[in-house]
């Protein structure tokens, strides 16, 4: 019988909405004080969902790293005990410890890329790992591109359909570089993940930043001689959108989300409550303007999780605009568009073809899909 290991970062995530860009250090009590929840469990129970009729052993940590939603779920499992309510990265690096000890045949964690480098700098290449995506920062290749396609791909994997591997990028960032506007992204190494370009995201890249600054200017040019008197502009996070910003002369948030009306900046790095404060005060039409993540494809749920549920949903998928370099829609190589929000129902409605503007009032069809 396989043999599943499973790791959760019960506080992966917390940041996000309230617009923290992650939970490390000090910032998960000021994300509490915000009034951040925990969603992780959510998404792991999302991933698991799909596996209630496969014959397999659990083995997890006691409390929120794992023991509680298997036990809610109803999966028989053993609990590895010493794991208390409140819980940190080096919760983490124990854990993957007593999995090797155990050696699983699966290791599967939830959170985001601090997690998979804690869980990296135990496991190495030693095991085979799946992660779900859970946290607010998820640039490695290590992930599943949504929950419910980590536990497709768990399946696959007990079934012995795919037990092939291959190694992936675990990628990490200084978060509190982050926080400023800037993006120090760094590789920690690598972990063997199974194959599946279905399942598994991609590394998130870079390379169109340098290579196509004047198309740049030219798609944010062409979405800033669009915009309309009167129309509340949400601007998402990365440097394409912030492009828009620039070329409106605004000292626009580079990760963050701002708010633009009338040429003028109304809001400067909100939080999913702001966002939804704005839209209640505004008579007016209200737009979305976003960017995918390059090489991974992810308009949603990746970085800009102040996007929430509601707030798309207020927002309307009719007035969604994507914008993006011919560079960065090149790199996925004829990928879909992504969106990975945390409400399935959600996903699905926004799936379909869409318009992006890729140059001067030029535009391209693409399809977006939740997998």
């Amino acid at each position: 019988m396989i043999k599943i290991g499973l790791i959760v970062n019960p506080i992966a995530g917390m940041g996000g909405a309230v617009a923290l860009k992650g939970t490390d250090g000090e910032y998960l009590d000021r994300a509490r004080a915000m009034g951040a929840v925990p969603k992780c469990h959510e998404r792991v129970a999302s991933a698991l969902s799909v596996l209630k009729d496969q014959d397999m052993r659990w083995i997890t940590c006691s409390g929120p790293m794992g023991g509680d939603i298997l036990r809610d779920l109803g999966f028989p499992h053993r609990a590895l005990p010493g794991f208390g309510a409140s819980t940190t990265g080096s919760d983490t690096v124990t854990a993957a410890e007593a999995m090797l000890k155990e050696d699983v045949d699966l290791l599967v964690f939830a959170g985001g890329d601090g997690t998979a480098r804690d869980v990296a700098s135990v496991v190495g290449q030693r095991l085979t790992v799946l992660g779900i995506p859970a946290g607010v920062k998820i640039h490695s290749a290590v992930f599943a591109k949504t929950p419910k396609l980590a536990g497709y791909a768990i399946r696959e994997y007990v079934e012995g359909v795919r037990r092939e591997t291959r190694p992936a990028e675990v990628m990490d960032i200084d978060e509190d570089l982050f926080r400023m506007g800037q993006v120090s992204a760094r590789l920690f190494g690598y972990m063997n993940v199974p194959v599946s370009s279905r399942s598994m995201q991609a590394k998130k890249s870079g390379r169109h930043i340098d290579s196509s600054k004047v198309r740049l200017e030219e798609v944010a040019a062409s979405v800033a001689d669009l915009m309309e008197r009167g129309t509340l502009y949400l601007l998402g996070s990365g440097s394409t959108v912030t492009a828009v910003s620039a070329r409106l002369v605004m000292d626009g948030t580079l990760l963050g989300v701002d708010a633009v009306l009338d040429g003028c900046l109304v809001g400067k790095d909100l939080c999913e409550r702001g966002l939804l404060d704005l839209i209640d005060r505004h008579d007016g039409d209200i737009k979305i303007v976003v960017s995918p993540i390059g090489g991974q494809g992810f308009i949603f749920g990746r970085g800009n999780q102040q996007f929430s549920p509601a707030v798309i949903r207020a927002v309307g998928k009719e007035n969604i605009v994507v914008m993006a370099t011919q560079d960065k829609m090149d790199d996925l190589f004829g990928r879909p568009l992504l969106v990975d929000t945390g409400d399935e129902r959600l996903d699905e409605e926004l799936c379909g073809y869409v318009s992006v503007f890729v140059g001067w009032n030029r535009k391209v069809m693409w399809f977006l899909s939740d997998s």
